[in-house]
């Protein structure tokens, strides 16, 4: 099977592509430049044999790796076994792209949201930077919403990861809280829950949002400026 997929995976190359997505992932090794929509599509293609597919050793190709995680997201299975493949897979996330569209797919989270809740809140203090983004990004994804959004900014200050892409998933995540929870995250962000330099990647990333805007994007402009002169 790892034989034939390479081969599909290949023949749904495309190189423009492969340079583009090669720019906006740094470090991204064997990517042969296959569209997202494509992957998903495969990784339709395979649910109905999924078990087949992941009892495989998985490829070390960038598609491989993503394919993989869209298949674990869109297969047919009870809870406990999909957690059981997501748990398998967490440690081979390397790049942004990989985790954030595995987090993505995996919607179940929304449907067994305390399952899931309980399943990611240890990842938000992993040793490995990726294991914390894949917890951030599934709470940003599948829970920063409604009556949630200060569960969720209370995890969010307990990251203490110094990666680059732990703390932006974390700016990230404060930026749709922002957007969607104004007064909650104000106030949260009012008690220096973040550290200084997550707090202004935070605030860049909410000033980037179009879904900000009076007088939510006005206080944030007075919060950054208080925060430059303090």
């Amino acid at each position: 099977m790892r034989d034939a997929l390479r081969a599909r995976l290949l023949a749904l190359a495309e190189e423009d592509y492969r340079a583009f997505a090669a720019s906006l992932i740094p470090g991204c090794r064997n990517l042969i430049g296959v569209r997202l929509p494509r992957l998903r599509a495969l990784a339709r293609e395979l649910a109905p044999r999924a078990e087949a597919y992941l009892a495989a050793p998985c490829g070390d190709w960038f598609e491989e790796i993503q394919l993989r995680g869209m298949v674990i997201g869109c297969m047919r299975c009870p809870t406990e076994q999909r957690l059981r493949y997501i748990r398998a897979f967490v440690p081979l996330i390397d790049n942004w792209s990989v985790c954030d569209s595995f987090c993505a797919g995996l919607k179940e989270a929304r449907r067994e949201p305390e399952t899931y809740w309980a399943f990611v809140l240890p990842y938000l203090r992993a040793p490995r930077e990726f294991e914390v983004r894949f917890g951030v990004v599934m709470l940003l994804d599948h829970f920063a919403q409604g009556d949630r959004i200060p569960r969720v900014l209370e995890q969010l200050e307990q990251v203490t990861h110094p990666g680059f892409y732990a703390r932006m998933a974390v700016a990230w995540a404060v930026s749709v809280c922002y957007a969607r929870a104004p007064a909650d995250t104000q106030r949260w962000l009012r008690r220096g829950a973040l550290d200084a330099e997550t707090a202004r990647m935070a605030v860049r990333k909410i000033l980037d949002s179009r879904r900000v805007t009076g007088e939510p994007r006005a206080w944030i402009l007075r919060f950054r400026d208080e925060k430059k002169n303090s």
